[in-house]
């Protein structure tokens, strides 16, 4: 673990490769797990803002959920997304025509729908943050239904946080990024 500034960061984000392939794993984080997606308090209203513009982009069932439970939910005093009851699914899932699940949200994005590419959480995955009230702790996060994309990560020779570098300087600044890089140049050494 290193510090920079206000976060404690794990060397593993240096140290792991990873590089999702989605044609592996059919985009299942969006599919299994135990919770919704981590959201920023800051998110919420970003999440109904958009609603409208994102509805096209969802499933029934997600609709017909969100419907029922809300655009969010709060578990353990934390907010996150719902999940669809059949099959606990992420309610903002979609599917493409090879039956990859993928973010509505982001598929909004990507048509120019919307400015906001999803939350922070998953855009920044396989990096999980937890905030502290001194500081944030930077981890990356194991999952077995990621090997595929710790395989690939280590065939291209990308470390994690090569990966979610675009998220990274999202959530912490470019020149965050940019000393992180020095610590990673030292690391190697």
């Amino acid at each position: 673990m290193f510090q920079l500034g206000k976060t404690i960061v794990s060397e593993e984000i240096i140290e792991k490769d990873f590089v999702c392939n989605l044609s592996a794993c059919k985009g299942i984080c969006c599919v299994d797990g135990e919770a919704g997606a981590p959201l920023e308090e800051e998110e919420l209203k970003i999440l109904m803002d958009i609603y409208p513009k994102v509805k096209p982009f969802l499933t029934k069932e997600g609709i017909e959920a969100i419907e029922d439970q809300g655009l969010f939910i709060t578990a353990d005093g934390e907010y996150e997304t719902p999940l669809i009851p059949s099959d606990d699914s992420c309610v903002y899932i979609n599917y493409d025509n090879k039956g990859i699940a993928q973010c509505g949200i982001e598929e909004a994005y990507n048509q120019g729908e919307i400015e906001w590419k999803k939350p922070i959480s998953c855009h920044l995955y396989p990096v999980r943050v937890k905030d502290y009230s001194e500081f944030a702790a930077v981890n990356y996060h194991r999952w077995e239904i990621c090997d595929d994309a710790c395989t690939l990560g280590k065939e291209l020779q990308v470390p994690v946080y090569k990966f979610v570098k675009d998220a990274l300087i999202r959530k912490f600044g470019k020149d965050w990024y940019e000393e992180l890089e020095k610590v990673a140049e030292t690391l190697k050494r």
